[in-house]
């Protein structure tokens, strides 16, 4: 085949740089191409042009423009690989330029003929820029120049600029014209060279001033070299540490929320996201702001321990409305390490397709974007994370960049999304890394390089690398005099939950403070401890010494507690002392509950359990509950669980094919390839008629007697119909055994799928 179109050069490839190609395009696998002369077509058919440019960087797009510009002005002679570097010479160096032909020659957007390059028509359509900015450099106002201009805009002239900035930037007014009057805002604008004049009736928003406008990364076409990013040195210890900081705030900040929606789901919008409101109850339960309590539900969706549902028990949810709250799963991950917590965070969110960002933001009916609502969803948000997380991983360990320097990069490597890093979404995407503990004072903690690394071991490894990284948990305390717990870090589970259960938290952080109350102790000894478990826990656990007041308030509550007792009658109330029942029976909650006294140490109620038990601690009472054999049974509410919906599918992603399956797809290629550019001779084409199948037997039967090679047409299962040539050895019980000539491979038909064949000129 001539190498003079694409198509014969793509012939003349190596199997492996045809991999390499669909590794690449894999559109254009789809479905299965015939021969080069379809595939081919396909690699210059435009959508998959475009598809195919996505990456291309600043270098690359600037030899695109340079041979669309070569090919508009002589059209009958190809740019060579000479000529082209030298019309480039200066701007960039021969190791780079041959490294952005190969990525373009990879990508089949661009072809050789011997030295001559050949452009891709459509590739011209994928400019990120004017036509000619590349080769021309534009007499146009700088970056700084265009911020200093904007400065001292009138209102009216600024809202203007905004306007063309969001929409198109050409502008049809008759300002335009010579004459108009010079505080008119068109005039003003182009006396500062922030609109171009095209004509008395037309203006243009210049590329660098839309840029500065929407807070995008400015793009220079004519900048052939990558901007140098101002580099700040961290300590990779320094940097592990802070993001280690953060992971234990994420860790408890996320348990808080689950026992936030545990103890009170939150009502579902008809639209399926939780509103305002809620948002703000969770957020002040836990204690954070609004924007940080947007992510952490929406982290928790994402990694299945919150849901959708009617909650189960759903005592006082039995409407048919839907309610967030956690599910089964939550239980398993409270449960689990802290560094297996956070890799399993750390993941929901790198592949989360949503900007968490963008809560509270107006949309385009002016109305707040709620959490975990549909409108938060952004296909593209996975893959912009990543990009910016493996910039940060291709500096050294401790290494810092600035947003803007960050967004600037990755505007000049793909200036096609230079859209997706406009420096807010730069800025928000750190911040949300920085509270996940994936960076630390702006540089990527090691977990975070573990977890990027993309292999299938990398999670485990990730996890690993944080778990070296988070402090060892301790199991002491410092008990102080004004009955305040300090825990100077991370407890042990054990240590935490029954501190937790005697203390209430006062404030947190990398040292938490409890203090102990009589509520706190009184919780304690509802859940079933004894007065001696309590003093044996603070004895054994503290490192300080335990003050007098602490051994007497614990003493006192249990002195006091369970002298009332409570029970079901519908629920029932006793006391060894008649005289403190006699004392209940005559305060007021008595008619509220309705009890009546049965005997001198027993009353009954008609209210339940735990309403009994509230109304008489409410009234200066300390009853405590217990079952029927006497002993103090634990009350405390549970968290309710929604499961999940076994309806509720993951979002669509298809897997690529694999190195072997792209190999054996060439394969097919070169052999249909090769079927169409094979000499027949005899033929047959088989029609389903009992004549036309004889002669089919008879022909693959000669060949196989005389060794001759074929060219058959076959319809596999799927429908897909291709040409192939080979020998056949063998043709019996409807099968058709058959040498492939160039893998030496044999490969069986089925005779009722052959629809043609023709022998095959020697």
């Amino acid at each position: 085949m001539s190498a003079t179109s694409l198509a014969g050069w793509l012939g003349a490839r190596s199997d492996a740089q045809l991999v390499a190609l669909l590794q690449l395009r894999p559109d254009l696998a789809v479905p299965l191409p015939s021969s080069m002369q379809v595939l081919g077509a396909r690699a210059e058919q435009r959508a998959s042009v475009l598809r195919a440019t996505d990456d291309l960087n600043t270098l690359e797009f600037a030899i695109v423009e340079t041979l669309a510009v070569h090919k508009a002005s002589n059209d009958a002679a190809p740019l060579g690989r000479k000529a082209l570097q030298a019309q480039l010479k200066g701007r960039v160096t021969k190791a780079a330029l041959d490294a952005a032909l190969e990525r373009l020659t990879a990508r089949a957007l661009v072809w050789l003929d011997g030295d001559d390059l050949h452009l891709v028509p459509a590739a011209a359509e994928a400019l990120p820029w004017p036509i000619g900015s590349t080769t021309e450099i534009p007499d146009a106002l700088t970056e700084p120049e265009v911020i200093e201009a904007l400065r001292d805009l009138p209102p009216a002239a600024r809202a203007l600029l905004d306007k063309l900035a969001t929409t198109s930037p050409l502008g049809r007014t008759k300002d335009a014209a010579p004459g108009a009057p010079a505080d008119r805002p068109v005039p003003q604008l182009l006396s500062r060279r922030l609109l171009h004049w095209i004509d008395d009736e037309t203006v243009e928003l210049p590329v660098t001033v839309g840029q500065v406008l929407r807070r995008e990364p400015v793009t220079h076409p004519h900048a052939l070299t990558p901007p140098k990013p101002e580099l700040r040195k961290q300590t990779p210890a320094e940097v592990n540490a802070v993001a280690a900081g953060e992971v234990g705030e994420l860790l408890r900040h996320c348990e808080d929320v689950l026992e936030a929606l545990g103890q009170g789901p939150a009502p579902a919008l008809r639209a399926g996201g939780l509103g305002v409101r809620e948002l703000r109850r969770v957020a002040k339960q836990t204690g954070v702001d609004e924007t940080r309590a947007g992510l952490l539900v929406e982290l928790l969706a994402a990694a299945k321990l919150v849901e959708k549902g009617l909650p189960e028990p759903a005592p006082g949810y039995d409407n048919a409305d839907d309610y967030w709250a956690p599910t089964p799963a939550a239980d398993g991950w409270l449960d689990a390490p802290p560094a297996r917590r956070w890799t399993a965070l750390a993941l929901a969110w790198l592949e989360l397709d949503r900007q968490p960002w963008l809560i509270g933001m107006r949309d385009a009916n002016d109305k707040p974007l709620a959490a975990l609502s549909f409108e938060l969803r952004v296909p593209n948000a996975p893959r912009d994370r990543r990009t910016i997380l493996a910039l940060l991983a291709e500096f050294p360990t401790g290494t810092a960049l600035e947003p803007a320097d960050i967004g600037r990069l990755l505007a000049w490597r793909q200036p096609r999304w230079r859209r997706h890093f406009r420096l807010e979404a730069v800025e928000h995407t750190l911040r949300e890394a920085a509270e996940l503990g994936f960076i630390g004072r702006g540089a990527l903690a090691s977990a975070a390089r573990a977890l990027l690394h993309g292999a299938a071991t990398s999670a485990a490894d990730a996890e690993a690398e944080m778990e070296a990284t988070l402090p060892d948990p301790l199991d002491y305390v410092l008990v102080q005099a004004d009955l305040t717990v300090v825990a100077p870090g991370p407890l042990t589970p054990e240590l935490q939950q029954r501190v937790a259960l005697v203390a209430d938290v006062e404030s947190a952080g990398a040292a938490t403070v409890y203090r102990i109350g009589e509520a706190s102790v009184r919780r304690a000894l509802d859940a079933g401890m004894t007065a001696a478990e309590l003093h044996a826990l603070f004895s054994t656990h503290s490192r300080t010494p335990i003050p007098q007041a602490l051994t007497y308030l614990i003493d006192d509550v249990a002195r006091r507690h369970g002298q009332l007792r409570a029970g079901m009658a519908q629920s029932f109330v006793r006391s060894d002392d008649p005289a403190l029942l006699a004392q209940v029976l005559a305060a007021p909650v008595a008619s509220t509950l309705a009890l009546r006294g049965i005997a001198p140490t027993v009353a009954i109620a008609q209210a339940p359990l735990g309403e009994l038990l509230e109304q008489l601690r409410a009234a200066g009472f300390a009853p405590a509950g217990e079952d029927s054999s006497g002993a103090i049974v634990d009350l405390r509410r549970r968290g309710a669980r929604i499961t999940v919906r076994p309806n509720a599918r993951a979002p669509y992603r298809p897997t690529p094919p694999s190195t072997e399956q792209l190999e054996l797809l060439v394969a097919e290629l070169r052999a249909g390839d090769r079927a169409a550019s094979a000499k027949s001779g005899r033929s047959v084409r088989a029609d389903g008629t009992r004549t036309n199948t004889a002669a089919t037997l008879a022909l693959l039967q000669l060949a196989a007697r005389v060794r001759r090679p074929v060219n058959i047409g076959y319809v596999d299962a799927q429908g897909v119909a291709s040409q192939r040539v080979v020998e056949p050895l063998k043709v019996g019980n409807g099968q058709l055994d058959a040498l492939d000539p160039v893998t030496g491979a044999v490969r069986h038909f089925t005779l009722h799928r052959i629809a043609s064949v023709a022998l095959l000129d020697a």
